[in-house]
Order: structure tokens, then C-alpha cells, then sequence
């Protein structure tokens, strides 16, 4: 496990994940797609929101329990409260100042969001 460092474009928003990065989650729902983030979910306590609580927004769409964090000054997707466990931290792996996403070795897992129900509903199975 290690501490990787975050911000949106402008720095307004700074944050601090303990993370281990091997593997990494997409999914080709309309919001993801479309902001093209490549994600990692971790429990509260090891997110912290260091600066910028102040200009942080929050957007939610269709069932309104996923909660999505933009930059409201540049716009800057940095982390949601995902619908599959909206009490965890879905950070937005682009948005971390200390990872390269091309260089680094990790696995990436594909949810399919256009199917959503019977994605988590397949997901929830296996993992029983």
C-alpha cells in the first residue's frame, strides 16, 4: 500500500489516497465514458480531502445514488461515491499527480455500465 497525491488541473482540490494500484476498474457507462476516467475504489479512511472542500460540486443522474466530484473552477472529475458502494471513494486514477497510468503494471477490470443492473447483478454473483 502506498499514499499517492491528487489534484484537478487548477489545484484548487488536493487530496491523498492509501491505495494499492495493481488493479484498476473502467466502465463504459455514459459518465465514465464520456470524462474517460480509469478508477479505483477505496474505503473512507484511507481518502483524504486536503484542500478545496470549498469549490468541490457534486452531480448525481438517473437513480441519484452515485455522486460525481468535479473542480467547479476547471472542471476536473476527482473522485465519486460510486452506485455499486456509495459509502466508498472512487477516485479518479488520471486526476493522481504520482502515478502513470502508462508506465505502471496493473490489471484492469471492465464493468459494463450501458447494462448496468445486470452487470452488478452478474459481479454480485461471482464474488458470492
Amino acid at each position: 500500500m502506498q499514499t499517492y497525491h491528487g489534484s484537478c488541473h487548477c489545484g484548487a482540490v488536493k487530496f491523498e489516497v492509501d491505495a494499492d494500484l495493481s488493479r484498476l476498474g473502467d466502465c463504459n457507462c455514459s459518465m465514465c465514458s464520456k470524462k474517460g476516467s480509469v478508477h479505483h475504489r477505496v474505503p473512507e479512511e484511507r481518502f483524504r480531502l486536503i484542500s478545496g472542500a470549498d469549490v468541490l460540486k457534486a452531480y448525481q443522474f438517473n437513480k441519484k445514488i452515485a455522486t460525481h466530484f468535479f473542480c467547479q473552477n476547471c472542471g476536473i472529475h476527482t473522485y465519486s461515491h460510486p452506485r455499486t458502494a456509495p459509502n466508498m471513494y472512487n477516485v479518479n486514477i488520471r486526476s493522481l499527480d504520482d502515478f502513470d497510468l502508462q508506465s505502471a503494471e496493473y490489471k484492469l477490470s471492465h464493468f459494463d455500465g450501458q447494462n448496468w443492473e445486470t452487470a452488478f447483478a452478474a459481479q454480485q454473483k461471482a464474488r458470492s
